[in-house]
């Protein structure tokens, strides 16, 4: 048992995701021969709970459960999904199975790695809003190098995105990479896709596009990517990191100028001892 942020304990129970996990250890293959540790789901779920302090207050029963009193949601589906189903439609469970990589190394993925590129519609909307006018009363402006963007204030995000403006400021060589950007929040589905996109919540940005290369440009199909040299200088990618954000550079279906707010991906990796540069 742990103790969830409202004070009430919650039985965490996996024996039915038993046989759905076993795909985990293949995913996680590149982690473990890095020597990481591999945080079991109890430990996952606790740290999503910390990492959105602001909406989610535990575990009950297998559910999530939320501050405002609505109703718990369930963390998984009992759908058994390939990889391209938990793009379209994944839940609480699918999101957390794959660990990302931290730190200023690139990386290679493995074939259908996307770690955090999985993602829980029902979940982000009970953390950011349901519907476009939702996620938009709660925007605020960012100064971002010359421009003002619309983020989301919720879950800390626009003031993580501060952060990491005040820190890349600090290296004015990386400007050039930086700005224009090429937006935040834009209530849409992800391209071809039926979910929607993390700049649907006001909680992810786009770099400069001038060095961006993005799966679809390039030819790809799911589940057959052809490869890419990145163009964006890993500092960037170690500053956004510090502060929340994961880079959709590292995953297989990449997009090298996305970032977006994740925390929980990023506690998950710190816990999972999991770098890059092994």
């Amino acid at each position: 048992m742990w103790k969830s942020g409202a004070g009430r304990e919650a039985t965490i129970s996996i024996s039915r995701w038993t046989e759905r996990w076993i795909a985990v250890a293949i995913a996680l293959a590149a982690v473990r021969a890095a020597g990481a540790a591999e945080p079991d789901l109890a430990t996952r779920l606790k740290l999503l709970v910390e990492a959105y302090p602001e909406s989610l207050s535990g575990v009950e029963d297998d559910r999530l459960v939320f501050r405002d009193g609505g109703p718990p949601l369930e963390i998984d589906d009992g759908k058994t999904k390939d990889h391209q189903a938990a793009l379209s439609a994944g839940d609480v469970e699918d999101s957390l199975r794959q660990v990302y990589p931290l730190g200023a190394c690139e990386t290679e993925p493995a074939v259908d790695f996307d770690p955090g590129r999985i993602r829980s519609d029902p979940l982000m909307m009970r953390l950011y809003g349901r519907s476009a006018k939702a996620v938009e009363a709660s925007l605020v402006p960012v100064e971002w190098f010359g421009a003002t963007l619309r983020v989301t204030k919720r879950q800390g995000a626009a003031a993580a995105l501060e952060k990491v403006r005040d820190d890349l400021a600090a290296k004015p060589e990386l400007r050039r990479y930086l700005a224009p950007s090429a937006g935040t929040f834009n209530w849409r589905k992800v391209a071809g896709a039926p979910n929607l996109s993390v700049h649907s919540f006001g909680a992810a940005i786009d770099l400069n596009t001038k060095f961006a290369d993005y799966w679809v440009w390039s030819g790809g199909k799911p589940g057959n990517v052809p490869g890419h040299a990145n163009r964006y200088p890993m500092a960037i990618v170690e500053i956004f990191e510090r502060y929340g954000f994961i880079w959709g550079g590292r995953w297989y279906h990449y997009d090298t100028m996305h970032f977006e707010y994740r925390p929980e991906i990023v506690a998950i990796a710190r816990a999972a001892g999991a770098s890059a540069c092994r």
